[in-house]
């Protein structure tokens, strides 16, 4: 459609490069990433009895499934820390970066319907999911500040909170990046390897115990304390818990290698996302 100076309001076109990202358009749909952000929001807990309350019952149900067999039965260590207050903490951040991860991944064929129809930028899509899980995550932190209030009030738990704790927003970040790169590299690679997707679910189960989510990271020795060293979520993990509980070394070579590796796995998203977007319908 033309207006009356005789210049188009939109151009479509029909092929794109690796490079060419466009992150003026995908501003101009931030109404439709709002869009996309309520929707995958609300769906979640449409016509369930409980609704948002399972934003509670899974973290709790999950920390207390930890206490009993990884503290109580296997006595792992948590390094002097409430064993409710440590499995919490890890819990809170590592659901937010599984959410992003797996539902990102899907992205090309959970809306392959919509994608075939109208045109809109594709990563809009991926990033209300990793806004609409942010969501999730600030009220999975509130809970997290209130049963440590009720440990350290009625339980005697410890807390040390120090001045690291003003980097969260940047570890919550580093995340965010890291399962949106993660996430949208997967969904472009599933398009045409549809084995990916079943190895998917496995894999971030494993990923979950390569990271010290039920143990600190000084439980480890020797190689294996190297090998997990290597983990780009580690860090993360291990500089969140020192903020709050003091436990560990603040990690600052740790958190440059995390801040690399997510800057660098998505921007490599980004350039397989762009290619395949041009051609998924053919393959999905």
């Amino acid at each position: 459609m033309k207006s009356s100076d005789d210049s188009w309001t939109e151009i479509i076109k029909p092929k794109r490069g690796w490079l060419d990202i466009n992150i003026q358009e995908i501003w101009r749909y931030r109404d439709l990433i709002i869009l996309f952000v309520r929707r995958d929001f609300v769906s979640i807990y449409k016509q369930t009895i409980l609704g948002p309350l399972w934003l509670f019952i899974q973290p709790l149900f999950t920390t207390f499934i930890f206490y009993f067999v990884f503290n109580q039965i296997a006595k792992i260590s948590t390094e002097g820390v409430d064993p409710i207050l440590f499995y919490l903490s890890g819990i809170t951040l590592w659901n937010y970066f599984s959410d992003c991860f797996s539902k990102t991944s899907n992205t090309f064929v959970a809306n392959a319907s919509i994608f075939g129809k109208v045109y809109f930028p594709r990563l809009t899509t991926p990033i209300s999911i990793v806004i609409s899980n942010l969501i999730k995550l600030g009220i999975q932190v509130v809970l997290f500040v209130i049963i440590a209030f009720y440990q350290v009030t009625f339980n005697h738990a410890s807390i040390n909170i120090n001045s690291t704790i003003l980097l969260l927003p940047v570890l919550i970040l580093l995340m965010a990046i890291m399962g949106l790169g993660m996430g949208i590299l997967f969904s472009a690679l599933t398009t045409k390897y549809r084995d990916l997707s079943f190895l998917l679910t496995f894999g971030i189960q494993l990923l979950m115990y390569a990271t010290p989510i039920i143990y600190p990271l000084s439980f480890t020795t020797g190689k294996l304390h190297q090998l997990l060293s290597y983990n780009p979520i580690t860090p993360i993990i291990e500089n969140f818990r020192y903020s709050f509980f003091g436990i560990g070394t603040f990690d600052v070579g740790g958190l440059i290698y995390s801040t690399i590796f997510s800057i660098s796995v998505l921007f490599i998203g980004i350039l397989f996302f762009n290619k395949v977007e041009n051609k998924f319908m053919d393959t999905v």
